[in-house]
Parts: C-alpha cells; sequence; structure tokens
C-alpha cells in the first residue's frame, strides 16, 4: 500500500523484518459489531481521548482493530500501520513496528492498541515507538491485564505476556516514557472473564481464542450496557481491575 508522503513524517518502508507471527486478522475484520469492539472503542475514547493531540499526526499500529479506533481518526490525522497488507485502507503503512518508516521525532502519538504482547522482544519494541514520537508526545496503548489469566485463549492469539500496571510502568518507563494514565478497564464484565480462565484452570476446558460469532442480541446489549458502566467510572478515575489496562504515556 502507498505510504504518506507529506513533510518529513515519512522516511522509507522496509520489508517488515524482526515481529514475531501475530496470530491471525483479527476478530474485528470479521464482526467488527461485536460487543468486545463495540464497548473497547467507547473506553479508549472516554479513557485516552484527552490525551489525543487535536489536529496532530498519530500512528495506529495493528490497524486490523481498526473498528476500535474510529474515535481517533476524527480528531487527528491518522496513519493506519499493520504487517499484513489485506487489513489496511488506502493511504495505509505495511511495515514492522520494529523498523517504522518515519524519521525521529516525526510524531505527534502513536497508539498500539493490544499490540505490545504480540512481540517477544518488548524491550525493543518501545524503544523504536520511543524514537519517532517527539518529545512531549503521547504513546497510547491497551494491554490485556492479569499473569494468572494466561490462558489458551494467548497462546493461539500469539501473545507473550499479560500486564500489571505496575508491570507496564516499569516497561514504559524504562524506555523513556512518563505514565500520565493507567488504568484497568472492563471491570464490570470481570466476573465473566475470571470465571472463563478459572474454568480452565479446574476443568481443562479450552477458553475460546477469538468469539466473533454473533450472541443472542439481549447479550450483546447486556454486556455493551455493562461496559457503559466503565465508561462512566472512568471519567472520574481510573478503575482498580478488570481485563484489560489502558494508557497514556509522554515521550521524554
Amino acid at each position: 500500500m502507498a505510504a504518506p508522503t507529506s513533510g518529513r513524517i515519512h522516511e522509507r518502508v522496509g520489508t517488515p523484518a524482526g515481529m514475531t507471527s501475530p496470530a491471525p486478522s483479527s476478530g474485528s475484520l470479521v464482526n467488527a459489531t461485536y460487543w468486545w469492539y463495540v464497548a473497547r472503542a467507547e473506553l479508549l475514547e472516554v479513557a485516552l481521548g484527552d490525551a489525543v493531540p487535536d489536529g496532530g499526526t498519530v500512528v495506529d499500529i495493528g490497524s486490523a482493530d481498526g473498528p476500535s479506533v474510529g474515535w481517533l481518526g476524527a480528531r487527528v490525522r491518522r496513519i493506519p500501520l499493520d504487517i499484513d497488507p489485506a487489513v489496511l485502507p488506502p493511504g495505509g503503512v505495511c511495515a514492522s513496528a520494529l523498523t517504522l518508516p518515519f524519521v525521529e521525532g516525526a510524531l505527534d502519538a502513536v497508539s498500539a492498541f493490544d499490540v505490545i504482547e504480540h512481540f517477544e522482544a518488548e524491550s525493543a519494541l518501545l524503544a523504536e515507538l520511543h524514537r519517532v514520537v517527539r518529545p512531549g508526545g503521547r504513546l497510547l496503548l491497551s494491554v490485556p491485564a492479569y499473569r494468572w489469566a494466561w490462558s489458551s485463549h494467548d497462546v493461539a492469539a500469539g501473545h507473550h505476556r499479560r500486564y500489571t500496571r505496575r508491570r507496564l510502568v516499569v516497561a514504559l518507563t524504562a524506555a523513556g516514557f512518563a505514565p500520565d494514565r493507567v488504568t484497568h478497564a472492563f471491570a464490570s464484565t470481570f466476573p465473566l472473564f475470571a470465571a472463563d480462565r478459572l474454568k480452565e484452570r479446574l476443568f481443562g476446558a479450552p477458553v475460546q481464542r477469538v468469539a466473533v460469532d454473533a450472541l443472542p442480541a439481549l447479550v450483546e446489549r447486556t454486556l455493551v450496557r455493562c461496559a457503559k458502566v466503565d465508561a462512566w467510572l472512568l471519567r472520574f478515575g481510573d478503575l482498580p481491575f478488570g481485563s484489560s489496562i489502558l494508557a497514556a504515556a509522554v515521550r521524554r
């Protein structure tokens, strides 16, 4: 796909290299209206929307999950980037996040939603994200929470780790970022998440990797409404638990 060509942002587009092979394309490409994608879009906007510089340039890494970042493109120049050209819209960049085709300090922000857990070389990835963001620019992230929740889902999805808030803060700080918001999300649906993981531990019943088939309409509506409780609470402060962690950090 064609790469952006304006100003000093574009430097090169190389062959994706060094990335640990991710899971197959996101389930959002199969069913973008699945409740989790709908809910995550709202939670990301509420929790991290204020960290996005209006009118700036943001590279969205792992753009297979595009349905969750429609809110981002309305406020900034969003450049989708993915290692898989099949998921990219016109103007997207096909590249590895470990070798980003942008000059140092070119970007106002980088977003990587449910991406960094797919990379074995975490420090190398965060160093590359730090390189392309300008001083004072932002890194926006979401990651799966809790090491105790590791399951067959993580293996099938190509994850290398799950995070605690402390673990994420330490990694971001070591990479030269200053976290200014780190919060859990999906607290309202956490009992269902924990029960799913407990069932696998006790009975060996595999957790489904990516559930994108439509659920009964009542179930979908109920889960989305539960997540709206999270969205309301996130307007007032951070959530102490939940199956995801959302973070915004400033590039020092």
